[in-house]
C-alpha cells in the first residue's frame, strides 16, 4: 500500500480511530454499499474488490508526492490539487441512504465529477475554485479522447488570471494524477495533448478538435472514415452530447454498426421527450466483458447477437435498452432469460475445452440464424493467437527470407506476428494482413492503432477470389490446411480443390516475378505402418477419442487408418499419415482438441505440390520438408513411436516450406 493509504489505514486496512473526522470525503469511500468500477480498466472481472475507487483516490495522492517533490510544486497548490483528488471520486460511494437523497436532488451519480462537486458543495459551502476544479475533473483526458467538447473546461476560465495560482502548473499536476493512476502508458502517451491543451485554456482559447479527429480518437481501430460519418457526428453528436465510456464499449463495433446504435439510441431519446444531454455506455461497457482463464475478454457470444439486431431490429430475444435519469441517456442491450440463460452455458462449455462447446453454440447459432465462420474460434481466440505466435518461430520467421518484391501479403495473419516481422525487416514495402475472420481483423486493428504500426489488413478469401491488384509476394503460413480443413467443397470438408483454388487465385494475384511462399503441414509419402506406445491410459484414450472425432484423411480407407488398439500394452498401430495426423493434434493437448481434430496439416505430399505447380507454369525455387524439433521434445514425454519391427523410430516431417515464382 502507499504512503496516503498508510496515513488512514492500519497494517490489518482498518480504517484508523478519529481519521474519518473532517474528512467526509473519506467517509463516502470507506462507507459505501456501492461498488462502482470501469471495467475497461480491468485486468480480470474476478479481481474486484469492491475498494478500486478508494484505492484509485490513494493513488493519485502518491502521485501528487511524486509530482509535488519532483516539480517544486507549491505547498498552497499542491493542497488545492489534494482536496480536489479527495472530493472528486465521492459520487461513486456514499450508503444507499445518502446516494437516494443526492439523485431525488438530481445529481447525476454517474456523471461523477459533476456529482462529486454539487456533494462537495453541499459538505463545505464552498462553490470556488476547488469546486470547479472537481466539476472539471477528467474532462481535459475526456476531451483529447473525443467524448466531450473542449467548451467543456470553459468554467476553468473564470481562474486563468488568478494571480495566487499558476492554473498551467495546477491543472497540468492534477491531470498527471488523474491520468497516471489509470495507467503510466496513457500518460506517457498523452501527456503532450495534455499540456498543450491546458496552454489553450489557460490562454482563454477553447479551441475545438475537428469532428474528423474526435472521429479518429474515438474509434482508433477505424482506418478510416467515410465523409457521411463524419457529417453524422459533427450534426447529430457531438453538438448535442457529451459521450461517456463510448470507447470502452464500442470499440470491438465497426462505424456502421455503431452509427445504428447511436440512431436507434436517438430515437428512444426522442420517443421519451426527455432532454439529454449526456449518452452513458457505461452499463453496455459493463455487461460486455467477462472473465476467461482470469483474463477479461470481450463476450462474443452477446456481441455477435447485438450484430444481428444491429443488422435486423425484428430479430427476437435481444433489444436496445436506453434509460433516462438526470439527463443522461444510459445505453445497454438487454436479452430474454431464455437467451442469457444459453449464453452462460455456452460460456461454461467453452471453458471446459470438450466438444460439448462445439454442440453447445449450435442452439444459440439456430437462435439467431447466425453462419458461423469457420476459421472463428470465438473467445478463446486471444489464446490460440498467442499459442500461433509463439510455436515454431524459427522456420516461421525464414519464410521472409523469400519475399520480393513491393508489396507482400500475410495470408490468414491470426496475431499479427509475422505482420510485425514483415514490416521490420522491409520498411519501405506494403504490408497486407488479410483474414475470413472478422474477429482477427477487429483485433489486427486494435494491434495496428494501440502499437503504431504500417501495416494493413482487410477481410479476403483467396477461394473466392484473387486479390483484385498486382502484388510482389503472398505468404500461406500455416493457413493452407485450415482452407482445406474448414472450406465446403464440392465433395464437403477436405476437399484438395479448395487448397487448388486458393492457389491458383493467390498466382493471378502476382505480378511478373512474385513469388508464393508456404509453410504448412506435409503429407508423408507412401503408406508405411507405425506404432504408438502410450506411457498412460490417458494417452490411449485421447487416440480413441481422436479416431471417432477426426473426419479427415478421406482417401485412406477407413480400416487401414487403425489397424489395431491393445488396451493392455496401450499400443495402436495405423497407416502412417494417420498416426502423423494424430500425432500433431495430441502435441497441442486437451484444450486445443476441440478445434485441431476438425483440422487435417498434411494435404500435398513434396511430389504433390511440385507437380501442382509445374502443371500452373510456375517455377518451384524451394520445396523441402522438415520437423519441428519442439513436437518429439514435447511428445516423448506422453509416448514411444515405434515401426513395424517395434523398434523406436523417427517422426516423419511436419512440416514444409515451398516457394514458387511465376514466369515472366
Amino acid at each position: 500500500m502507499g504512503k496516503n493509504f498508510d496515513r488512514y489505514f492500519d497494517g490489518e486496512g482498518n480504517i484508523k480511530e478519529g481519521v474519518l473526522e473532517g474528512n467526509r470525503w473519506l467517509k463516502f469511500l470507506t462507507e459505501t454499499d456501492n461498488v462502482y468500477v470501469n471495467a475497461e480498466r480491468l485486468e480480470s472481472m474476478g479481481s474486484l474488490s469492491g475498494k478500486e475507487t478508494l484505492m484509485y483516490v490513494m493513488k493519485t495522492l502518491d502521485i501528487l508526492d511524486e509530482i509535488a517533490e519532483r516539480d517544486g510544486l507549491p505547498a498552497e497548490e499542491k493542497e488545492l490539487v489534494a482536496t480536489t483528488l479527495k472530493w472528486s471520486e465521492v459520487a461513486k460511494g456514499g450508503i444507499s441512504k445518502e446516494r437516494n437523497a443526492w439523485r431525488e436532488k438530481g445529481y447525476p451519480l454517474d456523471i461523477h465529477n459533476i456529482a462529486s462537486a454539487y456533494i462537495y458543495r453541499d459538505e463545505t459551502g464552498d462553490d470556488g475554485f476547488i469546486y470547479t476544479l472537481i466539476k472539471t475533473h477528467g474532462v481535459i483526458g475526456q476531451c483529447i479522447r473525443g467524448e466531450i467538447s473542449v467548451s467543456g473546461n470553459k468554467e476553468l476560465l473564470a481562474y486563468r488570471d488568478d494571480k495566487e495560482h499558476d492554473l498551467q502548473r495546477l491543472l497540468f499536476a492534477l491531470n498527471e494524477c488523474i491520468i497516471r493512476a489509470v495507467s503510466e502508458k496513457i500518460w506517457e502517451s498523452n501527456k503532450v495533448s495534455v499540456r498543450s491543451l491546458i496552454a489553450d485554456i489557460a490562454s482563454g482559447q477553447l479551441k475545438e478538435f475537428s469532428p474528423q479527429y474526435r472521429l479518429q480518437r474515438l474509434c482508433p481501430g477505424e482506418m478510416e472514415f467515410f465523409a457521411s460519418d463524419v457529417d453524422f457526428f459533427d450534426k447529430e453528436i457531438f453538438p448535442k452530447y457529451e459521450l461517456w465510456y463510448f470507447e470502452a464499449a464500442l470499440s470491438s463495433f465497426d462505424m456502421g454498426q455503431i452509427k445504428t446504435v447511436l440512431v436507434n439510441t436517438l430515437k428512444e431519446i426522442t420517443k421519451s421527450g426527455e432532454e439529454v444531454e449526456h449518452l452513458n455506455f457505461k452499463p453496455l461497457s459493463d455487461n460486455l466483458y467477462y472473465d476467461y482463464e482470469g483474463k477479461k475478454h470481450v463476450n462474443v457470444y452477446k456481441k455477435r447477437i447485438i450484430e444481428k439486431y444491429l443488422l435486423d431490429a425484428s430479430v427476437q430475444n435481444v433489444d436496445i435498452s436506453v434509460t433516462i435519469e438526470n439527463k443522461s441517456a444510459f445505453v445497454d442491450f438487454k436479452f430474454s432469460k431464455v437467451c442469457e440463460k444459453l449464453i452462460e452455458f455456452c460460456v461454461e462449455a467453452e471453458r471446459s475445452g470438450l466438444l460439448t462447446f462445439e454442440k453447445s453454440i449450435i442452439v444459440l447459432y439456430d437462435m439467431f440464424g447466425f453462419r458461423r465462420d469457420a476459421f472463428d474460434r470465438l473467445n478463446n481466440e486471444d489464446k490460440y493467437l498467442s499459442t500461433m505466435n509463439n510455436v515454431a518461430k524459427s522456420t516461421k520467421d525464414s519464410v521472409v527470407d523469400y519475399v520480393t518484391g513491393n508489396s507482400v501479403v500475410d495470408v490468414g495473419s491470426g496475431g499479427g506476428i509475422l505482420l510485425d516481422k514483415l514490416e521490420s525487416r522491409f520498411p519501405d514495402k506494403e504490408i497486407i494482413g488479410t483474414d475470413i475472420s472478422t474477429n482477427v481483423i477487429e483485433a489486427l486493428n486494435q494491434k495496428k492503432h494501440r502499437e503504431g504500426h504500417g501495416w494493413n489488413v482487410l477481410v479476403h478469401n483467396f477461394v473466392d477470389g484473387t486479390m483484385g491488384r498486382e502484388v510482389g509476394s503472398i505468404i500461406f503460413s500455416s493457413i493452407l490446411h485450415e482452407i482445406y480443413s474448414y472450406t465446403e467443397g464440392e465433395n464437403g470438408r477436405f476437399d484438395i480443390a479448395s487448397v487448388k483454388k486458393a492457389l491458383r487465385n493467390a498466382y493471378d494475384s502476382l505480378g511478373n516475378g512474385g513469388r508464393i511462399i508456404i509453410r504448412d503441414g506435409i503429407k508423408t509419402e507412401g503408406n508405411a505402418v507405425r506404432k504408438i506406445r502410450f506411457k498412460t491410459a490417458a494417452g490411449l484414450d485421447f487416440f480413441k477419442n481422436y479416431v471417432k472425432d477426426f473426419k479427415g484423411l478421406k482417401d485412406i480407407p477407413e480400416e487401414k487408418k487403425v489397424l489395431f488398439t491393445d488396451d493392455k500394452s496401450l499400443t495402436v498401430s495405423g497407416d502412417i499419415n494417420f498416426i502423423r495426423e494424430f500425432l500433431y493434434t495430441y502435441t497441442w493437448g486437451n484444450e486445443s482438441y476441440a478445434h485441431e481434430v476438425q483440422e487435417q496439416f498434411g494435404y500435398f505430399t513434396l511430389r504433390e505440390y511440385r507437380e501442382f505447380f509445374e502443371e500452373m507454369g510456375a517455377s518451384v525455387i524451394v520445396a523441402k520438408e522438415f520437423l519441428e524439433p519442439g513436437y518429439p521434445d514435447n511428445l516423448g514425454k506422453y509416448l514411444d513411436l515405434l515401426d513395424e519391427k517395434d523398434e523406436e523410430t523417427e517422426y516423419p516431417a511436419s512440416n514444409c516450406i515451398i516457394v514458387v515464382e511465376k514466369s515472366e
